[in-house]
């Protein structure tokens, strides 16, 4: 990747959905950063292998098991990463999920799967570290939303809903907590290389109409999203709040 030069040498940062995909760049990211990063998922195992090559590289990881659907599990989160450091300075939810299904097929169950994770979870993290930033009177949180927070995508429509109600619950967010000098902010990727979304790439026909309509012409790289994550993280980004970062090479700038 293109080296950015940001130091966080001793923030904390909290990274869900980190074992895998935009997570575990950020996580990555994060800690060649300095930032010492807990990375949160559903699974330990995936997680102590993050943890492991963070260290490899010379940062301090540590590896939390959570379920954000759940907000019993998310306390328990932020109480271990307060006993290991005793702060957080950094949030970035990166926990997602799509399930792909035509309007007409929706199933509650799935819709209900898709906004427990993608919008609860991501709030009641917001929540529950906010909490924290509030006593510090600091903080920097991240949401991960998508281009489709903003625009319609086939067999999205739960995706599409809950990244658009993280945008604005976002705002809310930055209103509310700008007094405590906690920053809140949204970084909307359009798609990603990641192990998710190359087995779709594998469809030529669904490959050429994303990229058509990407005027960079190309889907992007984690290392893209990390960039926007890292400037958010930093004191380059202190007077912004209630923002978004697109990272769509001008997908919305049709």
């Amino acid at each position: 990747m293109a080296e950015i030069q940001v130091d966080l040498t001793g923030k904390v940062a909290i990274v869900t959905g980190g074992s895998k995909g935009i997570g575990k760049a950020c996580a990555l990211g994060l800690a060649r950063a300095g930032a010492k990063v807990a990375v949160v998922s559903r699974t330990k195992d995936d997680l102590e292998e993050v943890k492991r090559e963070i260290e490899k590289n010379g940062g301090t990881g540590w590896a939390v098991a959570c379920d954000v659907r759940s907000t019993e599990d998310i306390e328990k989160m932020i109480e271990e990463v307060m006993q290991w450091q005793g702060k957080v300075d950094i949030l970035v939810n990166s926990a997602g999920i799509n399930i792909q299904e035509t309007a007409e097929e929706v199933k509650e169950e799935s819709w209900d799967k898709v906004l427990d994770i993608n919008t609860k979870g991501t709030f009641f993290c917001c929540q529950a570290v906010g909490r924290e930033m509030i006593k510090a009177k600091e903080g920097k949180i991240i949401n991960i939303t998508s281009t489709m927070a903003r625009v319609g995508f086939y067999r999205r429509a739960a995706y599409c809903a809950s990244k658009g109600a993280v945008e604005q619950f976002s705002k809310v967010l930055a209103v509310e907590w700008a007094p405590h000098n906690i920053q809140i902010n949204n970084v909307a990727p359009t798609f990603i290389k990641t192990p998710l979304t190359e087995p779709m790439f594998e469809d030529t026909g669904f490959y050429n109409e994303v990229v058509s309509r990407i005027p960079l012409g190309k889907v992007g790289e984690t290392d893209d999203v990390v960039g926007a994550v890292l400037f958010l993280a930093s004191d380059a980004s202190n007077f912004i709040t209630g923002s978004s970062i697109m990272v769509d090479g001008g997908w919305t700038a049709w």
